[in-house]
């Protein structure tokens, strides 16, 4: 009951900081999709937001209404969510933990700026490394649990999904399956509950004849895996996926429409792990992460996003 009243509050108010590529397109994705009615844009650099906030607005009134415009940290009071993207990007060749020392400074001075203004909402973190600044986010903000998230695996997961589509020749409406564990290189895919419009993948292939091992499955992961820094080579960045990623979490939170995606949160001894964030089935929801969902997986996969804690473990204490 509490939860739906602080949700009849809202105004569906939508804060982004950080109007590079990756916020201009969050903005303009929320925008033409009406899933805010005020979305503030907020960037040290205020010409180029300015900027930014006018292009979107300028847009056709019924491809969006949203009330967009550039603002101050000030303007995070009462948001129903609040988006960081602030960081650096990571450069062709360079894996997203490479980013640490210099995301973990400016994370920390948008955190201290946001604590002086925030009052309600949802903290999405966007930024990478995602799984260390989602940590490091929840542990200096001191919000219920779930309450701070990271996109963590969801744009892996749906790459997962496009790339089990195209290799069945089918809608990815009917394939469901997750990533789990770190949004980096030692991702895990989890291949024991993939399934084929309910059927088990390895069942469906049986069904129609196609080919399914452990060369094929390697081949998916690895492409799943190099998706990003492939992008980052061929453009520069990566931007519109994770944009439409985050706009399926924003309904969730802004509308109540409760939606499950494999997304980062402090661990609190699912799997053994705790005090570290890591991707899981996630109930999204006005909260955020209302609940994270156990599965039982294979001894492999649950082994390996075990290692995916101890790595993020260490590299935490050594900051």
């Amino acid at each position: 009951m509490q939860a739906m009243d602080q949700f009849s509050l809202g105004k569906r108010k939508v804060a982004i900081i950080g109007v590079g590529f990756v916020g201009a397109s969050i903005a303009y994705a929320l925008t033409i999709r009406n899933l805010a009615r005020e979305i503030v844009l907020i960037d040290v650099d205020r010409k180029k937001t300015e900027g930014e906030a006018l292009d979107i607005q300028h847009g056709i009134p019924y491809m969006g209404i949203s009330s967009v415009y550039a603002g101050e940290y000030r303007d995070c009071t009462d948001c129903d969510l609040i988006i960081i993207t602030a960081g650096r990007h990571r450069m062709p060749g360079e894996s997203r933990l490479h980013l640490i020392s210099d995301n973990v400074k400016i994370m920390k001075n948008v955190v201290e700026s946001i604590q002086k203004h925030y009052t309600r909402g949802v903290l999405m973190i966007v930024s990478n490394p995602v799984d260390i600044l989602t940590s490091l986010c929840a542990r200096w903000m001191q919000l219920p649990n779930g309450r701070v998230l990271g996109t963590g695996c969801i744009l892996d997961t749906s790459r997962f999904v496009r790339c089990i589509a195209d290799y069945t020749q089918l809608n990815t409406e009917v394939v469901k399956g997750f990533i789990v564990g770190e949004h980096g290189d030692s991702q895990v895919p989890i291949w024991s509950r993939l399934s084929i419009a309910g059927f088990p993948m390895s069942e469906y292939c049986e069904n129609v004849g196609l080919e399914w091992n452990e060369d094929v499955r390697q081949n998916i992961a690895g492409k799943v895996k190099s998706m990003g820094a492939e992008i980052i080579s061929g453009k520069g960045k990566t931007h519109y996926g994770i944009a439409t990623c985050v706009c399926s979490l924003a309904d969730a939170i802004l509308n109540q429409r409760l939606t499950i995606a494999s997304v980062s949160t402090p661990l609190e001894g699912e799997y053994g792990v705790k005090n570290i964030s890591l991707s899981l089935p996630s109930i999204i929801g006005v909260n955020g992460v209302e609940r994270r969902l156990r599965e039982r997986w294979s001894d492999e996969e649950f082994n390996s996003f075990k290692a995916n804690a101890e790595k993020l473990k260490q590299i935490i204490a050594d900051l």
